[in-house]
């Protein structure tokens, strides 16, 4: 567990979006991956990049066990990219990854909640060893010998690459080189291991390059010292002091390194230990029997010199050039936090209502002339287009939430053993983040149910003909305003006549079942408790999944409608506001008190005769309008308001609806359609439930006076 202190929230609100942005582009990269069957070079070279920068922030923050589990990933990918991979490793080479990814995902996930993060990673970290063993030709079960000395190899060689997260990442600028050495050191006084030959010690003078690219060579030449001294002794340098030596790596860039290196050691174990150091170019043994001769070796190559700051400035004019690109085609985004978003919101919400105030106090006056007129018009276009553009910053691609998804078809075919192609469409969407947050869980149930439920097996499809391969699609589209969004696939369906025997049986049934039309069978997989599964899986079998579903796309004030044909497959429908914050309503009479109903919900008002009341045999009363027979709700029934209308002909019907549900509701009249700014419930209102009373929030008048909302899905429920 880190010591870090999460006071700094800044530093580590920046440390988790990171992550989380790095860890879904390498979740991305992988899935796209898998369905081409290949890794790209470019492909690998970004996963070593994310898991090298998650490694270097991780490790700045103190989250050791992240730095450590990114740095085993990093180690594969190194070897990855200079080996390749065969396809035989290409199947469990993406499970390990993911399997990293979802654990990865896991600790971020601690770190937002300030949870305790695990100390330890063995399954993964041994299940990585021997993958790296098997595509490098090695057993896979090693002696402990052989795994202290793998260990040990990879804990010296870590110091190095972070000191390349320090390069390219920027994360540790305020680290002293004595800090830098003394970890050096002390990881090299563990690499004992190492085997010599022969009984006399031979001296060596290497000459070391390093890539032109690499920058701070003279800690890099440090570096290569340590782990040569942990063979021998080195007992000559040039440069000959690296440390606070400022003109030491512009020399190391120009001419190499050298250094005598005195060891019992062979040649071979000797370049294989200084090549282990990343960004080492090329090791050359020279005759170096005298140290005038690393002098005269130096005098005597002006031309590689010369080819050297060619190469130098070559790589300068790209890296130029490139960013000279980049800046071209850089675009204007800035990270804001969530929070000042919100904020923003309330005060454009303060701001309506306060217009509308002024407005409706300057009209009871009656004292508007031409310039109020003008001026109350401009300001309420000035007002509309704030409210736009705030609005609009807070909406963002639904495409992230499809392509988590993605992952959970993945995984949940592999598992199932389904073949399944996963569609998406209207991945440009946009939503508001606040409702994008509330749907991700909902549409991990559906997909998942598409899933397990939905699509049959291999077998059972090719016995009734279809293509082995399943299909489950997920779109979304803005229809006015709202976003409709749909889970469809083409598998076995739902069986009416079976949801009804087993909802039956669990005694969920509220009337005869003669009674239920084809739409609200299907529905009742909906409720609590409800399943068709007989056995319980990882996957379904609980009963709450549909149900979880349908309260939390409620939440955000949306509804869900099913359709289903035997055979052929199921489609969902979520309907969802754009935003929760600023709705349109209408303002309606309910005896002496106003409330006001989301216009989403709204089909069309009218006026009825008593004719036209007509009662079922329960004595429910229900109007006919077109040929089709809806529940009539008199609204102060339900409020408990006793001075109002209640002859029929008197007041006013209003068709609603909420997914499949349709009911009129009756009030004394209407009175404007306008926006409104949604507040929530007072809490210390909660333990009178409110909210089962039919009211959703509330709002502020322009003279002042609270309105409350009324909650349609809730009340089609319970009426």
């Amino acid at each position: 567990m880190s010591n870090y202190d999460s006071g700094n929230d800044s530093i580590l609100e920046m440390y988790i979006f990171e992550s989380e942005t790095l860890l879904d582009q390498l979740e991305e990269i992988l899935l796209q991956s898998e369905d081409n069957a290949e890794l790209t070079p470019d492909d690998i070279n970004e996963i070593f990049r994310i898991m090298h920068t998650i490694k270097g922030s991780s490790a700045m923050m103190e989250f050791d066990m992240l730095a450590h589990s990114s740095h085993k990933l990093e180690d594969l990918f190194f070897v990855i990219r200079e080996n390749g991979i065969k396809p035989e490793d290409f199947g469990d080479l993406m499970d390990l990854v993911l399997n990293f990814s979802t654990f990865l995902k896991g600790e971020v996930e601690k770190i937002k909640n300030n949870e305790t993060l695990l100390d330890e990673n063995d399954q993964l970290i041994i299940e990585t060893d021997a993958f790296l063993n098997r595509i490098k030709g090695l057993p896979q079960e090693t002696s402990e010998q052989d795994q202290t000395e793998n260990s040990d190899s990879i804990a010296a060689g870590s110091e190095s690459e972070l000191l390349e997260a320090t390069v390219e990442d920027d994360l540790f600028g305020d680290m002293s080189f004595e800090e830098i050495r003394d970890d050096a050191i002390e990881e090299a006084e563990d690499n004992t291991d190492i085997v010599m030959t022969g009984d006399k010690p031979n001296v060596y003078c290497i000459h070391t390059r390093f890539n032109v690219d690499s920058q701070m060579e003279n800690i890099r030449a440090f570096m290569l010292v340590n782990k040569l001294e942990s063979i021998g002794k080195v007992s000559k340098m040039v440069p000959e002091q690296l440390n606070n030596n400022p003109e030491a790596a512009g020399i190391i860039l120009k001419n190499g390194f050298f250094c005598h290196l005195e060891t019992t050691a062979d040649k071979e174990t000797i370049e294989n230990i200084a090549l282990s150091i990343l960004s080492v170019k090329s090791i050359e043994f020279l005759d170096c029997a005298q140290e005038e001769v690393i002098e005269a070796e130096t005098d005597t190559k002006p031309e590689v010199v010369e080819i050297g700051k060619k190469a130098l400035e070559k790589t300068v004019d790209a890296k130029t050039a490139d960013a000279k690109q980049q800046k071209n085609n850089v675009q204007n985004l800035i990270s804001v936090d969530l929070n000042k978003l919100d904020t923003l919101m309330n005060l454009i919400g303060e701001i309506v209502i306060t217009e509308s105030m002024v407005f409706g106090s300057v009209g009871m006056e009656g004292k508007r002339d031409e310039s109020f007129e003008k001026a109350s018009t401009q300001l309420q276009k000035l007002t509309d287009e704030l409210q736009d553009i705030v609005m609009s910053i807070r909406m963002i691609p639904i495409a992230g939430t499809f392509k988590k998804m993605q992952r959970i078809v993945r995984d949940v075919g592999k598992k199932l053993k389904k073949e399944v192609e996963f569609i998406t469409m209207g991945e440009s969407t946009e939503v508001d983040k606040t409702i994008i947050d509330g749907i991700a869980d909902p549409l991990m149930h559906l997909v998942r149910n598409s899933m397990d439920h939905g699509l049959e097996s291999t077998e059972e499809r090719i016995a009734a003909g279809k293509n082995p391969i399943g299909k489950v699609i997920l779109s979304a589209q803005n229809v006015g305003g709202d976003i409709i969004i749909s889970v469809s696939d083409d598998g076995k369906g739902l069986d009416p006549v079976g949801i009804l025997e087993k909802a039956k049986e669990k005694k969920l049934l509220v009337k005869p079942e003669e009674e239920y039309s084809e739409k609200e069978i299907l529905n009742l997989i909906m409720a609590p408790g409800f399943s068709t599964k007989e056995t319980v899986t990882e996957f379904s079998g609980r009963g709450v999944g549909m149900d979880v579903v349908k309260k939390n796309i409620e939440k955000v004030g949306g509804s869900i409608s099913i359709e289903s044909e035997k055979g052929s497959g199921t489609n969902i429908f979520l309907k969802i506001p754009l935003t929760l914050s600023i709705i349109s309503g209408m303002e309606v009479l309910v005896g002496e008190d106003i409330y006001e109903i989301p216009i989403s919900n709204i089909r069309e008002t009218f006026k009825i005769t008593s004719n036209q009341l007509i009662k079922d045999p329960d004595n429910n009363e229900m109007v006919m309008i077109r040929g089709v027979c809806y529940p009539l709700i008199r609204l102060h029934d339900i409020f408990e308001d006793k001075k109002c209308e209640t002859h029929i002909e008197d007041g006013i019907l209003m068709l609603v609806d909420s997914g499949d549900t349709f009911a009129c509701l009756f009030m004394d009249d209407l009175i404007k359609k306008h926006q409104i700014v949604v507040k929530p419930i007072p809490k210390y209102l909660n333990h009178y439930s409110i909210k089962n009373s039919g009211i959703a929030g509330c709002t502020i008048l322009g003279n002042g006076s609270i309105s409350l909302i009324v909650d349609i899905p809730a009340i089609l429920d319970h009426y």
